[in-house]
């Protein structure tokens, strides 16, 4: 319970108001827009604008209700942000870690309907790069907490709060650098909330809130084949770009096999149940499907993948080169690392290398205890009949950091969705856009669950 005297019930139905006036959405919708504003697009180089002006306006943003923040740079204009916040049980040294990231992946505005830094909002949407990705989960928990501050309510439950640079290339040069030169301020972190996770799909006209309890692991790979350079005239079979060529075929057409985690089992055992059948091996593609747009990211979930993504031979048409090389974003599951590995070298076959750009292991939560019921609750304190249950992210977070340190890490950044909204294709895409209602609701499941935590 948080110390200001507001009591919940089980269920998270709160059985006393807070002070009249008391809203902790009344800022989260301007403070997205203004986030958005702030150009921080992350292009996985030295190129960019850097996080440091947002990173300085979260800092003012504590410090204006009295949190204190420190701010941390591994490059010039790298900057990530830590705070520390609530503890008023003094007796609690489980503290938990509340973190989003300030970068955004770059945005061609030519693309867009409006323009992608505007922040503008347009038929009940917030448009704009980083409005689901992820933006919004950092405007939701600055309103939170600011209006929690202001009001006294200071969770029982120490707090660290982080605001993280370069999650959008791997968080080598934000979370990374926390987790490896500052764990001193995150050593009493014992869970982690941060992306993707508490967002709602429709199924079967009932909506399931999809928390995230796991990720798979990352190998961004290159991949390099070497030959005999020589006249593109003559007869050569030591050839680079065939060699590359013939594994990126492979490896662009290998069917990975259904491979069910647990956090996996839990959601299409529920999704079976509203189909009135069972979640097998077998049938896990069409229960996956019943999900609706969000099955193209659900459906990198239960199998590993390897995306063949960029290319590079050559320097004129009658030279054959010495070497040719290709990128590959491969991710794989919790429990089927050696798989995937073993897999992808027998299509690569013996004349190509593989080196990676980035690995980053995966990591699954088991989906229970205290957080999880707390999450669940205020969910369905703010929509009744709803259904939660875990699920396992495509994509990489900070989590992957975080979780080295042996956090319990979860993504809850809670939104409920139109039925019609396809949120997953909003990744990284054109028209980024989030609800001004899911961002409002947001920001009520997130006071009620620090009421709990």
């Amino acid at each position: 319970m948080s110390s200001h005297g507001d009591q919940t019930t089980g269920d998270g139905t709160r059985t006393a108001p807070r002070d009249p006036g008391y809203d902790p959405a009344a800022e989260v919708v301007e403070t997205c827009r203004d986030l958005i504003r702030m150009d921080t697009s992350n292009y996985g180089g030295a190129d960019g604008p850097g996080e440091r002006k947002a990173a300085e306006h979260v800092a003012a943003l504590l410090d204006e209700v009295g949190i204190s923040s420190q701010l941390v740079e591994a490059e010039a204009g790298r900057t990530s942000l830590i705070a520390h916040w609530g503890g008023a049980d003094r007796s609690r040294t489980d503290s938990l870690l509340l973190h989003g990231h300030l970068d955004v992946v770059p945005a061609e505005a030519a693309d867009w309907q409006v323009d992608p830094f505007s922040g503008e909002v347009q038929d009940g949407y917030v448009w704009g790069r980083g409005a689901v990705d992820m933006k919004d989960f950092d405007a939701m928990l600055l309103s939170v907490v600011r209006a929690r501050a202001r009001a006294g309510a200071v969770p029982d439950r120490p707090v660290v709060l982080a605001f993280t640079a370069d999650e959008e290339a791997g968080g080598h040069l934000g979370a990374e650098v926390l987790v490896r030169e500052h764990a001193d301020q995150l050593e009493a972190c014992t869970e982690a909330v941060g992306e993707v996770g508490g967002w709602s799909a429709t199924v079967r006209g009932r909506r399931v809130y999809l928390i995230e309890a796991a990720e798979k692991g990352m190998a961004w790979m290159r991949l390099t084949a070497r030959g005999r350079a020589g006249h593109g005239s003559m007869i050569n079979r030591e050839n680079a770009v065939t060699d590359l060529a013939g594994a990126i075929a492979r490896i662009g057409s290998y069917e990975w096999p259904v491979r069910l985690t647990p956090a996996m089992q839990t959601l299409l055992a529920a999704v079976a149940d509203l189909a009135g059948t069972e979640a097998t091996p077998e049938n896990a593609e069409s229960l996956v499907e019943e999900f609706g747009g969000a099955a193209r990211m659900l459906g990198a979930v239960i199998r590993n993948t390897a995306n063949p993504t960029m290319l590079g031979a050559g320097y004129k048409v009658n030279v054959v080169p010495q070497e040719a090389t290709a990128h590959v974003d491969g991710r794989f599951l919790p429990g089927f690392e050696d798989e995937f590995f073993d897999t992808l070298a027998e299509l690569c076959g013996d004349r190509v290398d593989i080196d990676f750009v980035s690995h980053q292991k995966p990591w699954e939560t088991p989906y229970e205890g205290a957080l999880v019921d707390a999450m669940g609750r205020s969910l369905l304190a703010e929509d009744p009949g709803a259904l939660v249950a875990p699920y396992l992210m495509s994509g990489g977070t900070d989590a992957k950091h975080f979780t080295r340190l042996g956090m319990r890490s979860y993504g809850f950044a809670p939104l409920r969705l139109p039925d019609d909204l396809d949120f997953t294709a909003l990744f990284h895409g054109i028209d980024e856009r989030v609800p001004v209602d899911a961002l409002e609701f947001g920001s009520r499941v997130l006071d009620r669950f620090l009421d709990e935590v």
